[in-house]
C-alpha cells in the first residue's frame, strides 16, 4: 500500500450507477476505482466492482440488494472506507453534479444553501441531478464536518461566446437563464488536460463523448466554443435511450393531437428513444453490433449519421477542423462506430487507418489525413479529485 495518510473520494452518479475512485489526498495517486451498477433497475440486483491497490478491503461490496439506491450505495461505500480502511481517513468527498446553471462556473464546497440552489436545477437534468445530490444530502446530515465538493458538467462550457449560448426566443428568456449550457464538461476538461500533456493544446478540436449519453464539444485552443447539448442533456446527438435534437413541432403534435401528457413525453424522449427506440432491441451498442437484425443496423446507422452531421456543424463553428477525439464507452471501445462516423468526414480531409482503429490505438488517422484522429480514455473522477484537493488547499 502507498504511504497515503488521508484519502479523497470522487463520486460520479449516473442514472442507474455510482462510479467512485479513491485517491491519495496529498499526491492524487489512485488507490482504487469501481462502481455500483444496475441501481434500481427492474428485476436486477445491484452489482458492485472494484479494482486497485486497496480494492481487497472493499471487495465484499454492499451485497446484491435489489432495492439499493444512489444514497444507500454512497452511504455503504463511505462506511466501508471508514471501517475497512481506518488508517486512511477521508479528507473530502468530491461529486459530479450535472447542472450548475448560470451561477456555478467552477467547483464549490457544498453548504445547505448551495444544495438548495442545486436542487432547484433538478428539473433541467431529471435523470441525473437528483442522483448526484442524494449522496450530498445524506452526508450533510450524517457528517456535516466532512468537506464535500461539487464539480459541474456545465462549468467547462461557460467560456462559450454569447451567440453559442443563445436560443432564438424572446429576449427575456435568456435573462431568466434559458440558455444553452452544455454538459459532459468534466469529461471534456480531462480530455483537454490530456491534449495539453500530449502537446496538442493549439488549434481546432472536436471531442466526441460517445457513451449511453452522447455529445460533442468544439474547442479552440482547448476552450469550449460550442457543444451539441443545450438547456438540458436531452439535446443534440442520438443516445442510448434519449432522442437528442427533435423537431419541437413534433412535441406539440404529440401533446395537442395525440393527447400525450407531459409525463408521457418525458418518458418517450428520455427513456424510450435513441438506440433503444429505433432498434426496439437494446440501448447497448454491443448488443446491437452482435444482433445482425435490420432494425439494429438502422439504429447504428442513424447514430453515426447524426454524429457526423453534428461534427460538420461544429467544424463550421470552428471555421475548420484540425483534430477529432473519440472518448467515453462507445468512443473508446467501438472501432466499427468510429469507422461509421469517420466515413462521412472525408470531405474534411479525414482518412482513417483501419488497422490502428481496429486495435483501439491512440492515433487512428492515416498519415495522409488532414485531420488527426485520436482515441483517448476519459476520467471524470480524476478531475473531481483534483478539484477537491485544490479547494482543500485553499
Amino acid at each position: 500500500m502507498s504511504g497515503a495518510s488521508a484519502v479523497l473520494l470522487a463520486l460520479n452518479a449516473g442514472s442507474s450507477s455510482l462510479k467512485f475512485a479513491l485517491y491519495d489526498a496529498a499526491t492524487l495517486a489512485p488507490l482504487c476505482r469501481g462502481g455500483v451498477t444496475a441501481i434500481k433497475e427492474q428485476d436486477q440486483p445491484a452489482r458492485f466492482s472494484v479494482k486497485g491497490e486497496v480494492a481487497a478491503a472493499l471487495a465484499a461490496g454492499p451485497g446484491p440488494a435489489s432495492d439499493i439506491d444512489h444514497e444507500g450505495a454512497a452511504r455503504w461505500l463511505i462506511a466501508a472506507i471508514g471501517e475497512r480502511l481506518a488508517e486512511l481517513p477521508l479528507a473530502a468527498v468530491g461529486h459530479r453534479v450535472v447542472h450548475g446553471g448560470a451561477d456555478f462556473d467552477r467547483p464549490v464546497r457544498v453548504t445547505p444553501e448551495i444544495l438548495q440552489r442545486l436542487e432547484a436545477l433538478s428539473p433541467l437534468a431529471p435523470s441525473h441531478q437528483p442522483h448526484n445530490l442524494a449522496p450530498i444530502r445524506s452526508l450533510l446530515d450524517s457528517a456535516p464536518e466532512l468537506p464535500q465538493i461539487a464539480c459541474f458538467d456545465t462549468a467547462f462550457h461557460r467560456t462559450q461566446p454569447r451567440l453559442a449560448q443563445l436560443f432564438p426566443l424572446p429576449r427575456d428568456f435568456a435573462e431568466r437563464g434559458v440558455l444553452r449550457y452544455g454538459f459532459h464538461g468534466l469529461s471534456y476538461q480531462f480530455i483537454a488536460q490530456e491534449l495539453r500533456r500530449l502537446e496538442r493544446a493549439e488549434g481546432r478540436t472536436i471531442v466526441a463523448h460517445l457513451g449511453h449519453g452522447a455529445s460533442l464539444c468544439a474547442m479552440r485552443d482547448l476552450e469550449s466554443v460550442a457543444t451539441t447539448m443545450g438547456f438540458t442533456a436531452l439535446d443534440g446527438l442520438m443516445m442510448g435511450t434519449r432522442s437528442g435534437a427533435i423537431d419541437p413541432g413534433l412535441l406539440l403534435h404529440l401533446v395537442m393531437q395525440e393527447g400525450f401528457s407531459p409525463k408521457q413525453v418525458h418518458a418517450l424522449l428520455y427513456e424510450r428513444s435513441g438506440l433503444l427506440g429505433v432498434s426496439a432491441i437494446s440501448d447497448d451498442l454491443r448488443a446491437l453490433e452482435a444482433s445482425g437484425s435490420p432494425a439494429a443496423e438502422e439504429a447504428m446507422a442513424l447514430f453515426a449519421y447524426r454524429a457526423a452531421r453534428e461534427i460538420g456543424s461544429l467544424a463550421s463553428a470552428l471555421n475548420g477542423l484540425d483534430r477529432l477525439v473519440f472518448t467515453a464507452g462507445v468512443g473508446e471501445n467501438s472501432p466499427s462506430m468510429r469507422a461509421r462516423i469517420c466515413a462521412y468526414l472525408g470531405f474534411l480531409g479525414l482518412a482513417l487507418d483501419d488497422e490502428a482503429n481496429a486495435a483501439n490505438a491512440q492515433i487512428i488517422s492515416a498519415p495522409s489525413s488532414r485531420i488527426e484522429t485520436l482515441v483517448l480514455p476519459t476520467n471524470e473522477e480524476a478531475v473531481i479529485a483534483e478539484a477537491a484537493r485544490a479547494l482543500l488547499l485553499g
